[in-house]
């Protein structure tokens, strides 16, 4: 396989993981290979020695792994325009895109290509994603390849193809689910006296402080609630009223409706 990767659609996912491959090093600045209509965007990427260009087909036949990093409205016309360069014996293809099965890709070609899906979320951009990816029939190597890329700017898990657009709301409209958490609890912070760039400090490290301790302790959140809400206290207290008006309840809804959304897009645009 040829050892360059090629990034077709150089958004903030896109330029994120090839920012975190170098960071890695796992690839040299030489062997990414950017695309975007607007190539002057990636002037600063070009000048720290990575290829940029507008053309996808060309960079697709310079590439042994493609990585589909667009709208999925945008998806057919752009496999349209790299089917002549692709070869299908020697070449892995890696989608980001929401809603897009492998299969779907797959039927749009023509060609019986290895495909796998990623679903990462904004905090690529530091290296924190959570990023879930599945397939159906690329081998146990290339999802190996795709996991090793991944786990170079966050978490990777495995999962089956068919849940990849509940990863889609979980984990990537996730992101503005607890950013929107956060900024409310802010907002209770101001109201109850705290100045407004402190109380978002203190209810950012709060809830970095939560997940923590759900991630590093492997403990359930339940077991963390038991340990600060004593009998008629006021974290119990907070957490019932806040029950009350449905916290719970509109955070799943909104995951669900999510979830239904993301499934849609490519059906709707494709």
């Amino acid at each position: 396989m040829n050892s360059k990767i090629a990034i077709l659609g150089s958004g903030n996912i896109g330029l994120s993981l090839a920012k975190g491959l170098i960071k890695a090093n796992k690839y040299e600045p030489e062997e990414i290979i950017l695309t975007r209509r607007n190539v002057a965007a990636l002037a600063d990427l070009a000048e720290a020695g990575l290829i940029t260009t507008a053309d996808n087909a060309h960079a697709v036949s310079e590439a042994g792994i493609v990585v589909l990093a667009i709208l999925p409205q945008q998806l057919n016309k752009l496999l349209d325009e790299i089917k002549p360069a692709i070869d299908v014996d020697n070449q892995l293809f890696i989608s980001v895109v929401s809603g897009v099965s492998c299969e779907d890709i797959r039927k749009q070609l023509g060609l019986n290509v290895q495909v796998v899906r990623a679903m990462p979320n904004t905090a690529i951009a530091i290296g924190h994603s959570m990023t879930c990816i599945g397939t159906d029939t690329a081998s146990a190597e290339n999802m190996q390849v795709v996991k090793s890329l991944f786990d170079t700017v966050g978490i990777t898990v495995q999962i089956n193809e068919e849940l990849m657009t509940s990863a889609t709301a979980l984990c990537a409209c996730g992101i503005a689910f607890f950013l929107r958490s956060i900024r409310a609890a802010s907002q209770g912070g101001t109201e109850i006296g705290f100045h407004a760039h402190d109380a978002l400090k203190m209810a950012a490290q709060t809830a970095k402080g939560a997940a923590d301790l759900l991630l590093q302790l492997a403990s359930h959140p339940e077991q963390e609630i038991d340990k600060v809400t004593s009998p008629k206290g006021c974290t119990i207290a907070g957490l019932n009223e806040m029950e009350h008006h449905g916290f719970s309840s509109a955070l799943i809804k909104g995951i669900k409706l999510s979830a239904e959304k993301a499934g849609a897009l490519y059906k709707k645009e494709g």
